[in-house]
């Protein structure tokens, strides 16, 4: 009879793992579908706010995480990873940190060769206008292309100096009218660059997709994910008292009849 018993309590007790198996396993698939993902970091302070605020404006629920030496990140749901790449890479961000002439010019050795220090003041000058370009009001992205040949000792003609400038721009903003005044900056820029020598590409932005006005602060996917939670929660739950009550009811040894 003992032996029953016991036999009776070991199958009663594989069979409450097996039951309380999916349920636990269908807890934490839930559970892992509420993560938060990095989607940069290394950030300062203003530029995670700048993203944060781009994502909210696309329906992302974006948070700021501080970090180490007054670095930043930005943290969305797993689901939004994707979205959130996407949006930010059609806004410009995060925005490239451009060097300045000083930076270019460092003296890192004791001598350098007349070719090095000529790449490095195209660089430098191409780092420069990039950066005034990009601080213009509806500007995504700049980049400044310069080519400045070298002037040739054995022939009369110089060969003419040519910039190519590209420039990505947000929706609704008109700087296709301000084309002439970013040649003459770059011309003026530039000893020995003509205005004709100047071209200038731009190209508009992909626009955010706007919330519903009547949503003031909640986004479907914040709801979303506040019922993920609920169900996960009521999933864990339920698992715990169908524990408690497989536990409550086994089987308990018999008493032993003595002859």
């Amino acid at each position: 009879m003992i032996g029953q018993a016991l036999s009776r309590r070991t199958s009663a007790r594989r069979w409450q793992g097996r039951a309380a198996a999916p349920l636990l396993l269908l807890a934490a698939l839930t559970l892992s579908g509420c993560g938060r993902q990095e989607v940069y970091g290394k950030l300062t302070e203003n530029a995670a706010n700048e993203m944060v605020a781009v994502l909210s404006q696309a329906g992302i629920q974006a948070s700021k995480v501080q970090g180490e030496k007054e670095n930043w990140s930005i943290t969305v749901s797993q689901g939004d990873f994707a979205k959130a790449v996407e949006t930010l890479r059609a806004q410009g961000l995060p925005h490239e940190n451009f060097d300045n002439l000083g930076t270019v010019f460092k003296k890192e050795g004791f001598t350098s060769t007349p070719l090095e220090e000529r790449a490095r003041l195209i660089y430098g000058l191409s780092q420069e206008l990039s950066r005034t370009i990009s601080d213009i009001d509806g500007v995504v992205q700049a980049r400044v292309h310069l080519t400045m040949p070298e002037a040739d000792p054995l022939s009369r003609e110089a060969k003419p100096s040519a910039a190519s400038v590209f420039v990505k721009y947000r929706t609704g903003f008109d700087l296709r009218s301000q084309t002439g005044a970013i040649k003459a900056l770059v011309t003026n820029a530039i000893d020995g660059l003509t205005y004709d020598r100047v071209s200038v590409v731009m190209v508009p932005a992909q626009a955010l997709p706007m919330l519903p006005q009547n949503q003031d602060s909640v986004s479907i996917s914040a709801l979303v994910r506040g019922l993920v939670v609920v169900v996960a929660v009521s999933v864990l739950a339920f698992a715990g008292l169908a524990l408690l009550r497989m536990r409550r009811r086994r089987p308990g040894l018999p008493d032993v009849v003595r002859p």
